[in-house]
């Protein structure tokens, strides 16, 4: 019996982002169909574990248009829409989504917000993306200008070089 890995999806008015976090996936296939069917089936680890994921979209995709990416930890699916417009949910199926599915809130943007960042999402590369080229953190670079502390206590030693010299002693054992 198959599994279901967890899927995570987003949107924009003429594009699905749908990943599969399945890693070190093996066998990978995927059928899409143009009145939306979406077949994935994948297997995992030395036992070979199956996993597949059988949806039916919320309308009509293209085909042609449609992109996908294996990674070593999940699956990228770059899914055109046939018609730009907003979906109000992924599947068909109405009420209570299935367990395994969820929203990819990284790559979610709001119907309203999504004339502010217009183009954002549309040219995604599926290549590789060093981050350290980004300066988005580590290095400890910047961080001493946003400590109070050390303002503080510059102040009160200069204004009691004796408070600053009691401070440097420790007290007896």
């Amino acid at each position: 019996m198959s599994r279901h890995p967890i899927v995570k999806w987003a949107q924009r008015p003429d594009t699905l982002y749908i990943t599969i976090d399945l890693p070190d996936a093996q066998d990978v296939k995927l059928k899409l169909e143009p009145e939306g069917k979406f077949l994935f089936s994948a297997t995992t680890g030395p036992e070979k574990t199956p996993y597949e994921v059988d949806l039916d979209l919320y309308d009509k995709i293209d085909v042609n248009e449609s992109r996908a990416s294996i990674g070593l930890r999940n699956i990228r699916y770059l899914v055109k829409k046939a018609e730009y417009k907003w979906w109000s949910r992924l599947i068909k199926q109405q009420g209570k989504p299935p367990v395994f599915l969820k929203v990819d809130w990284d790559k979610w943007v709001d119907e309203d917000e999504e004339s502010e960042g217009q183009g954002l999402g549309n040219d995604m590369d599926f290549g590789d993306m060093d981050f350290s080229k980004l300066n988005m953190g580590g290095g400890g670079d910047g961080l001493d200008e946003f400590d109070d502390s050390s303002d503080t206590e510059d102040e009160t030693a200069e204004a009691s070089p004796s408070a600053s010299a009691e401070s440097d002693t420790k007290p007896p054992v």
